[in-house]
């Protein structure tokens, strides 16, 4: 004997629609029977019969007699406020490992939700709840981590890039300087390691302790000295150090550095000179287009980040050396998703590598 109903083709389960909610009501007011009904709609039924219990009221008709009828808006109804009640499974789940890694990620480290998730794929660390970047700013946006919040994060969401219209303007106060224009095409393309770019943070309006700041363009290597002064002479001398600390490796470490026309820079001749044997050149300088900060834009990048910790307004000669390390060292390692999240401290070793080996 054939079982019935099994001319139905099987197909992927869905939720039955409102227009086949009102068709079951006309089918069931019209004498049909639920297999009736099925066969009709291509519904299995079982999906018919809770259907069908879902929406059927009592209702006393004309001569007083309680009956059974189905109300397809009684059904849709029940359906969308169940809906409502369903919670999607976290795709976290109960994995408490990454929950924990997140947590001291963002509170302790100050890590975005991209350079956590980034970091773990470089690292090739495993987790039962693996998530993506999207969906962390997501659970971080609906609460689901206690005590994390939007405010918890220094930028929100990615911000759409500004677009900027290239200018040539002369700085007056330094005519005989190198212009950027002048930098050969592996300064501009970011494919040697040894480039940076330098500026000054200052502090309030009539305080002169300010931040020598110098960014490497490759690697985004950090180094940010604190001068009192903000002069030439301090720049030279923080450039005198740097010398000292690297000795011979200077030359490896720092080909070029590009500063904008602040006047702190323009004794160029004095700062290209090496401390340590006065007749040779340690590094080249060039210097960006006057109002066009963009030019240097890794190093104002990172003074953005510098002032994360350190606002505007902030008497900078009451932040300790100590602290300014901390931040170098903080920025210096910092997953960062331009280098595929390897760190800058990082990158930087591997490049200086290369620069030993080949001799550049």
């Amino acid at each position: 004997m054939e079982q019935k109903n099994c001319n139905i083709k099987k197909r992927k389960y869905t939720h039955l629609k409102e227009w086949e909610r009102y068709k079951i009501e006309a089918l069931w007011a019209g004498k049909k029977k639920p297999d009736e009904i099925a066969l009709i709609l291509k519904r299995s039924r079982s999906t018919i019969y809770a259907e069908i219990t879902r929406g059927i009221r009592m209702h006393i008709d004309q001569h007083l007699a309680y009956k059974k009828v189905y109300r397809a808006n009684v059904g849709q109804k029940d359906y969308l406020d169940k809906g409502k009640n369903k919670q999607r499974g976290l795709k976290i789940g109960k994995d408490t490992k990454l929950e924990a890694y997140i947590r001291e990620k963002i509170l302790k480290y100050r890590y975005s939700p991209d350079a956590i998730i980034g970091e773990i794929k470089m690292k090739g660390l495993k987790f039962e709840g693996m998530i993506s970047t999207k969906t962390l700013y997501n659970y971080i946006e609906a609460g689901i981590f206690a005590g994390i919040s939007n405010e918890s994060l220094w930028e929100k969401r990615k911000r759409k890039k500004r677009s900027y219209q290239p200018v040539r303007r002369i700085s007056l106060n330094n005519r005989t300087g190198k212009s950027i224009e002048q930098r050969p095409l592996h300064v501009n393309d970011r494919s040697q390691y040894g480039h940076w770019e330098g500026d000054c943070i200052r502090g309030p309006q009539g305080l002169t302790t300010s931040l020598f700041t110098l960014t490497e363009r490759k690697s985004l290597e950090q180094i940010i000295i604190k001068i009192e002064r903000g002069s030439q002479q301090e720049i030279k001398d923080a450039l005198d150090q740097l010398e000292v600390r690297y000795g011979s490796e200077f030359k490896l470490k720092f080909k070029s550095i590009t500063f904008d026309n602040g006047v702190e820079f323009l004794d160029w001749r004095s700062l290209e000179l090496s401390s340590l044997n006065p007749k040779n050149k340690r590094t080249t300088l060039y210097f960006a287009h006057a109002y066009s900060a963009w030019e240097r834009g890794s190093n104002e990048n990172q003074n953005k980040i510098i002032r994360r910790f350190i606002p505007k307004g902030t008497d900078i000669h009451q932040v300790s050396d100590k602290e300014i390390k901390t931040i170098e060292s903080w920025m210096n390692n910092y997953p960062r998703k331009r280098l595929g999240y390897k760190t800058a401290n990082q990158v930087a070793q591997e490049n200086l590598q290369i620069n030993r080996i080949k001799g550049l």
